[in-house]
């Protein structure tokens, strides 16, 4: 990897990896649809809109490597998510076959297989259970990705990001916490293991109450060294101030799944 982009560098996640990422590849493109005062003036530093095919094979030429954190980064109406989650995504990878890209690193979404209940641990071989829109459109991106990988010969890494952050924050985030440094090493295995076709892993660090069984990653190597029980007290007693949600405390997806909720409450609880 000589010249590596990463899309939604203005987001909260692009700008702690812009950060980490800094020397790690000889050239870091960065690209956003609005510029960010810290990056409005480096030369980097490319705007565009993801929706917009003719801007995304701009912001791709002469890139070796990919990691998409553009879109929309939670729940919204469906144009909102449509146009930037899926027009956008198909874009992303469409204009990297035309420019001969190597490897892109998505930023999927624990969103993704939000529907399952917490007592049932899953892996990435279980299948999607979207608990919005916007787990509908990363769920979406891993399929393009599989098309991508595997008709066209790039390499995809498919990241379900738990929660990002230097702690996790309540109970829910216990088990899917991922400390920024582990992130990266996730996506140094994506855009660097030389064996690596088409994969899912969960980025999740290492959290003794984990939903999610991440063997695939460990097989590549990956190595968490965060550990979420460290943080346990301090969890546990925020988890206290926080009104009971029915739905939302059952499933991963937390209130994700009972945002907008009109179901049956135990028909899906298996």
């Amino acid at each position: 990897m000589q010249t590596v982009l990463i899309t939604g560098a203005a987001g909260g996640i692009g700008t702690r990896l812009r950060s980490l990422l800094k020397g790690v590849y000889p050239r870091l493109r960065f690209s956003d649809i609005h510029a960010p005062a810290d990056l409005a003036s480096d030369p980097a530093f490319m705007q565009a809109d993801i929706a917009d095919l003719a801007q995304v094979e701009k912001i791709v030429e002469g890139v070796d490597g990919i990691i998409h954190l553009g879109g929309e980064s939670i729940e919204q109406s469906w144009d909102r998510i449509h146009n930037a989650n899926i027009v956008g995504c198909y874009n992303l990878f469409e204009a990297a076959r035309r420019k001969k890209v190597k490897r892109i690193v998505f930023a999927s979404s624990n969103h993704a297989v939000g529907f399952y209940p917490r007592r049932r641990r899953i892996g990435t071989g279980d299948p999607v259970r979207p608990d919005s829109r916007y787990g509908v459109s990363k769920a979406f991106g891993e399929a393009i990705g599989a098309l991508y990988a595997h008709k066209h010969g790039l390499r995809v890494t498919c990241i379900r990001i738990g929660n990002f952050g230097d702690a996790p924050v309540d109970v829910r985030r216990l088990s899917i916490w991922l400390k920024p440094e582990d992130l990266v090493q996730l996506v140094r295995i994506g855009l660097e293991h030389p064996d690596l076709r088409y994969e899912i892993f969960f980025g999740a660090s290492d959290n003794a109450r984990g939903f999610w069984d991440n063997a695939a990653a460990f097989r590549y190597g990956y190595r968490p060294t965060g550990r979420a029980e460290d943080y346990a007290d301090a969890a546990l007693a925020a988890q206290k101030s926080f009104a009971p949600d029915p739905i939302g405390d059952v499933y991963e997806g937390g209130p994700f799944c009972s945002d907008e909720f009109d179901g049956d409450p135990d028909a899906a609880m298996t």
